[in-house]
């Protein structure tokens, strides 16, 4: 196990009639918020109501800034930070799944600064001081309630980059799996894949092969994003279900997962960022299709981590690694399947005549990443094996 530094310092208030919390959690940091959410849902769910008779209660003044989509553009982070400067916010609220929470930590770091947010980004300018974050939690996916990352798609260049700090962590988010029972069934999908290819890349990709404490924590997450995911589809409004899978999807991408691994890298994401940032299909639909491509990629040179994947999650029993990789990734395409995700391009709506130039998309980010090894060839063979 490598040297390692964990340091979490995100609050999180769990459970049932825990949105209340938001008023006085967020006045403790600042009485003027930018109030930021999606297309609406928040509104239809009563989740809305909740967050800003809290807000009121607290005597926390806020300006409302909606719309962010499925995969956060630059124009509407640039125009929260331009709204959050007008009005000289003291702190961002975020309401939303973690698109929405890219967005307000996007805003956090934009609004105290002069240059523009996209240096972020690209690596031109880093992170010295953000707005404090809170946040109420409506989708299992992405962990950002519980990280210092965020994503955004530039809407001029079609570039979705990510990037990390540990100041974007959120200062407290609350996580109530009730706001979570009417996501569509697609998107509980979505949020699954999300997580269990959050947990994926560092399992696959670690440097150091004996960690088991953290193999055995990651392979408990990966099932029981799948199990809590299947009781979802089956009976939306089932409490424990919600809880186990919002839990998981915050636990796979907190920094515990990856503690100890020594460098890890995010090359599922990396591919499907380009997917998401030309196509604008659902992070987790492309995920779900890039994971299949990249194990089939690295089936013979990461054989016996895939197979050891597959022994425990799967119980399967070949002893050729090989040949017990292969029936790991074909388990995993079964399970997508049998909740409905995509597993090729052609279901997401993707030419096979572009696979060269999303592999050339890529190339920015790869740079960014550190992930030269990344060449567009090699993208572009990942993505055959996506067909």
């Amino acid at each position: 196990m490598h040297n390692f530094v964990f340091h979490n310092p995100t609050k999180v208030l769990f459970g049932r009639d825990t949105i209340p919390a938001i008023g006085p959690e967020t006045k403790a940091w600042g009485g003027k918020a930018l109030l930021v959410y999606g297309q609406g849902s928040v509104k239809r769910n009563g989740v809305y109501e909740q967050v800003i008779a809290s807000l009121r209660e607290a005597g926390v003044e806020w300006i409302e800034h909606g719309g962010v989509c499925s995969n956060p553009l630059l124009s509407h982070v640039r125009e929260g930070v331009r709204l959050a400067k007008a009005n000289r916010v003291e702190a961002i609220v975020a309401v939303g799944g973690g698109s929405v929470v890219d967005a307000a930590k996007a805003v956090a770091a934009g609004a105290v600064v002069e240059h523009d947010v996209w240096k972020f980004f690209t690596g031109k300018k880093g992170v010295k001081a953000t707005l404090p974050v809170t946040t109420v939690l409506t989708l299992a996916a992405s962990g950002s309630e519980m990280n210092s990352g965020m994503v955004l798609t530039n809407d001029e260049t079609r570039e979705k980059f990510g990037f990390g700090h540990r100041l974007l962590f959120p200062k407290v988010s609350i996580l109530d799996p009730e706001t979570t029972f009417t996501v569509p069934p697609e998107h509980t999908t979505y949020g699954a894949v999300d997580a269990i290819s959050h947990v994926l890349e560092f399992y696959l990709t670690a440097s150091d092969p004996d960690s088991p404490v953290q193999d055995r924590l990651m392979e408990g997450l990966i099932e029981n994003a799948m199990a809590a995911c299947e009781r979802c589809l089956i009976d939306p409004r089932d409490y424990n279900g919600r809880a186990n899978l919002m839990w998981t999807a915050t636990l796979a991408l907190n920094g515990l997962t990856a503690a100890g691994l020594g460098r890890v890298g995010f090359p599922m994401h990396l591919i499907e960022h380009s997917l998401s940032a030309l196509y604008n299909v659902p992070h987790g639909a492309g995920l779900a299709v890039v994971m299949l491509g990249w194990l089939r990629a690295h089936r013979q040179s990461l054989a016996e981590r895939i197979a050891g994947l597959g022994r425990r999650i799967f119980r399967i029993a070949a002893q050729d690694s090989v040949a017990a990789a292969d029936q790991t990734i074909a388990c995993l395409q079964a399970w997508l399947q049998s909740v409905k995700a995509p597993i090729t391009l052609e279901q997401l709506g993707i030419p096979v005549d572009d696979i060269p130039t999303i592999a050339a998309n890529a190339k920015g980010l790869a740079r960014i990443w550190r992930l030269q090894e990344y060449t567009p060839e090699r993208i572009a063979a990942v993505l055959q094996l996506c067909r």
